[in-house]
């Protein structure tokens, strides 16, 4: 296992997922230093998915990345938005889950 790739991917999705929780924030680009968040965040996330390529496949990365982003950006926009979660919405949130970490430990796509 090359923990270098997943502490990049970890710097990436935190970064995704503040900009796009700072997205919301910036009112349509209308607010300056939210608008400045969004754009440095998503900077630093796809720059720390490059370096993760480099040593993961490119599916096993891009689902984790967007299994705990979704989880991570919904956790936010209720906490940080207030934004209402139903049954379904959090079911749905767990299978996400559930696939990512079913893709970490028994895919042999997954480095190990």
């Amino acid at each position: 296992m090359n923990s270098t790739a997943y502490l990049y991917l970890g710097i990436a999705i935190v970064a995704e997922v503040a900009a796009t929780t700072a997205l919301k924030s910036s009112a349509g680009f209308s607010r300056l230093w939210p608008s400045v968040a969004v754009v440095v965040g998503y900077a630093v996330a796809f720059y720390f998915l490059a370096l993760t390529l480099k040593t993961l496949p490119t599916g096993i990365a891009y689902a984790i990345w967007s299994g705990v982003g979704i989880v991570l950006i919904s956790l936010l926009g209720w906490l940080v938005h207030r934004q209402t979660l139903d049954l379904p919405a959090l079911l749905g949130m767990g299978l996400v889950m559930a696939g990512v970490l079913v893709i970490n430990l028994f895919s042999k796509s997954a480095p190990h």
